[in-house]
């Protein structure tokens, strides 16, 4: 084959040469296994050039998942709290499940409850995004859970926010002369009175008969 793809056909191996040596480019060996072999006349330095490029870009758009791990203590400050629940948020937003652990030291460990509760408060802020995979449990003198990313409640709750954002219906229009739009069935079209418009038509017919 050309370098367009045109199949040349069948030719010896020194025709073949020749022909991409004219070219000033490289007869390379695309399919060794077929019966004829398949040859291709390119450019080889920058068919190994992109091949290597595609693969670069392959690997940068591959998501390494692993399992992350965020330390807590049973008296953490509120913003200690507040910086470290953010990043497990970002890393279950990446894709990584995360290992939330608390750390007890000393008589703390005699009050586990301290730290269920902290879990059990990561647990709600990350409901919508994620999933407790492994309940809380002790392990020694730390007390560990296991948060996985949840795509369906992270696709549900984009959904919901999708629709809240949706504009609602529009108001009535004012009127041209920017005056508020008068409601129908004023009181005094109901009790058979005329507009006012007609009214002082009226009262100015009347005048002039007197007149008259």
């Amino acid at each position: 084959m050309d370098p367009d793809g045109v199949q040349l056909g069948i030719k010896p191996l020194p025709e073949a040469l020749a022909i991409a040596k004219e070219a000033d480019l490289d007869l390379v060996e695309v399919a060794p296994m077929a019966n004829p072999p398949v040859c291709r006349i390119m450019d080889f330095g920058k068919f190994k050039f992109d091949e290597a490029q595609r693969a670069k870009e392959s690997r940068r758009k591959t998501v390494h998942v692993g399992i992350k791990e965020m330390k807590y203590r049973p008296k953490i400050g509120p913003g200690d709290f507040d910086t470290k629940t953010r990043q497990v948020a970002k890393f279950l937003g990446e894709g990584h499940k995360v290992k939330i652990t608390i750390m007890f030291r000393g008589r703390e460990v005699y009050h586990p409850e301290h730290g269920k509760r902290i879990l059990d408060r990561i647990a709600e802020q990350m409901d919508g995004i994620a999933k407790v995979e492994a309940e809380p449990k002790l392990d020694n003198r730390n007390m560990i859970m296991v948060l996985a990313p949840d795509k369906r409640a992270r696709q549900a709750a984009q959904s919901r926010a999708s629709n809240q954002q949706r504009p609602g219906k529009s108001t009535p229009a004012a009127k041209a002369d920017g005056g508020p739009e008068s409601p129908a069935g004023s009181p005094a079209e109901e009790n058979g009175a005329p507009p006012a418009g007609e009214a002082s038509a009226v009262s100015e017919v009347a005048a002039s008969a007197e007149e008259g």
